[in-house]
């Protein structure tokens, strides 16, 4: 069975699943995140959960079994039968590395306790941070062990490009495939990592565990 990095190098490097209408159901790569991922007419369900109960509730949902993956009634039902929490169903991107130096002036933050390298890793492992004036630069290693990226950008200096600029900076800084998580709707940010040469390959749905000491895991009677 191919494992879910393996579908993820292999989707960076151009080559993605089978548009043949299925779903593919793979172990997770760590406890902290499940979800799913939807290609072209192919998805993928990253879980511990048993493949069947996956393939039972694909089939119970009313829609075309190509939607099915990331409608709202699985999804409501993989959250219940887990006790995961989601945020959205972002577009997924993927951009090479590039070589040279970034033109932003970067100051890495080395502050474990910083509210942005916290937040950071309660998502993703081997974090690093850098600020830019104006700006913050995030990497780390997500789903699959993927190195994913995300920027923010202060109010006051948006429009000028900075969130372009960080997001090139980003695949300057990457030595392997970079990755984003972006919500559609964020029409802003979407149009920013295309024209840093980032690509569409597909939507996600990431499920998170809880955190230790969230007691709606017990509630849901989910074992911690």
């Amino acid at each position: 069975m191919r494992s879910l990095r393996d579908i993820l190098d292999a989707a960076a490097r151009g080559v993605l699943p089978p548009a043949d209408g299925r779903t593919t159901v793979v172990p997770q790569h760590c406890r902290r995140d499940a979800g799913v991922l939807s290609f072209t007419a192919h998805a993928v369900v990253f879980t511990d959960e048993d493949p069947r109960w996956v393939y039972d509730t694909l089939g119970a949902v009313d829609c075309d079994p190509l939607a099915a993956p990331l409608h709202p009634a699985f999804l409501a039902a993989f959250l219940s039968r887990t006790g995961r929490t989601a945020e959205t169903v972002d577009a997924m991107l993927v951009g090479s590395p590039l070589p040279g130096r970034p033109a932003l002036a970067l100051t890495e933050l080395r502050d474990a306790g910083h509210p942005r390298v916290a937040y950071a890793r309660r998502r993703r492992d081997r974090v690093r941070v850098w600020t830019a004036e104006g700006g913050v630069l995030v990497l780390g290693h997500g789903i699959g062990g993927r190195l994913e990226v995300s920027v923010e950008v202060d109010e006051g200096v948006r429009h000028r490009g900075l969130g372009r600029a960080l997001v090139t900076a980003a695949r300057q800084l990457a030595a392997e495939p970079l990755w984003a998580q972006v919500a559609p709707g964020n029409a802003r940010s979407v149009r920013a990592f295309q024209a840093a040469g980032y690509r569409a390959v597909g939507a996600e749905a990431l499920l998170l565990a809880p955190e230790k000491g969230d007691r709606s895991a017990e509630d849901a009677g989910v074992a911690q």
